[in-house]
């Protein structure tokens, strides 16, 4: 149940309505817009009284919420949210690209790229330290000392760091270390994981599951909401379907789909998506036109002796002249207004 509030409440009437509402077991979440305050109720609303909640005073208009997730629902939220990482904004009209390797093998390696997609507009580094891999044979990561890597890259270019979590246990080395938390599409339904990736101050970037529905995605968020960490953007990275021309399907529908459900950012990954380089432009600029917040690009300086998923990765010049096309388009963005 949602419970808009009339313009011009004041701060102890608000408080009494929450107190109101614990003395029958139910939780709340406040959401201050520019005009209206929003209570989600969360917990068995079922013996509320619906027409006693609207007779109030200083309620506007009450409303059931039938989503099974109240946290990242939009109706909860009449605002986008705005994530901002180490100063870098995304959502609300804000963009970015985040850029860099699929993983971390070498300082020289790292800190190059990140030279160079910051000269191209690059508002974050993204680095793989611990790699979830289909083969136990395949790369997994340089781990410890690839988050060291990539903060040395920080530290030389000033770019915020993504990197993927894949335990818990590790959550006190990405605290220090990483400004935003990705949590990968194979993790997406671990819910332990989430749980205590929602305990971290840092804000959260998850994935869409390779199979997964988009309302499987937001439930997923929900558990990191729940958990307290309301900072999180959703990716949609392609998902798995019959078709083998391309290494996912990217669903670019998701754009305008999670805008009206939800208030929460939401980064294209084309990289991941396509599989091959030469797909990632033109997905880049149909996801930008679709009106994305951001968007994730695989860069390495060599990708032909990458050690993961170098036939999908960028060249720095290659991505250069993506990041070009991608800023020309912004302007001409679909706006959403839900």
């Amino acid at each position: 149940m949602v419970v808009v509030l009339k313009p011009g409440t004041k701060e102890e009437q608000i408080e009494n309505l929450k107190a109101w509402l614990s003395s029958m077991g139910i939780n709340t979440h406040i959401s201050q817009g520019m005009n209206h305050t929003i209570i989600g109720l969360i917990g068995d609303t079922s013996a509320v009284d619906m027409e006693l909640v609207k007779a109030l005073d200083i309620v506007e208009n009450v409303q059931r919420i039938q989503e099974p997730f109240k946290n990242a629902n939009r109706k909860f939220h009449n605002e986008d949210l705005v994530v901002d990482i180490a100063g870098k904004k995304i959502g609300g009209g804000n963009f970015q690209i985040i850029a860099g390797p699929c993983s971390v093998e070498s300082e020289e390696q790292v800190c190059e790229i990140a030279k160079r997609v910051k000269e191209s507009g690059a508002g974050l580094l993204r680095g793989g330290a611990f790699k979830p891999r289909t083969s136990p044979y395949a790369f997994q990561g340089l781990k410890g000392d690839g988050l060291k890597l990539l903060m040395e890259a920080k530290e030389m270019t000033g770019l915020p760091i993504v990197s993927e979590i894949m335990n818990a246990v590790h959550i006190p080395m990405f605290e220090e270390a990483v400004d935003l938390v990705q949590v990968g599409a194979r993790n997406m339904q671990n819910f332990e994981l989430l749980k205590e990736v929602g305990k971290m101050s840092k804000p959260v970037l998850l994935k869409r599951g390779l199979a997964n529905t988009i309302d499987e995605l937001l439930m997923s968020a929900e558990y990191i909401m729940a958990s307290g960490n309301e900072n999180v953007i959703l990716c949609e990275r392609g998902i798995r379907t019959f078709e083998t021309r391309t290494r996912n399907t990217l669903d670019l529908s998701a754009v305008p789909v999670l805008k009206k459900l939800t208030h929460l950012p939401i980064v294209i990954d084309p990289s991941h998506a396509m599989g091959y380089s030469h797909l990632v432009k033109p997905m880049a600029m149909a996801a930008t036109v679709a009106g994305a917040d951001g968007l994730m690009i695989e860069v390495h300086n060599n990708p032909a002796k990458a050690l993961c998923d170098g036939p999908q990765s960028l060249t720095p010049d290659q991505f250069d002249e993506v990041a070009k096309l991608v800023f020309e388009l912004r302007p001409f963005a679909c706006k959403y207004d839900y």
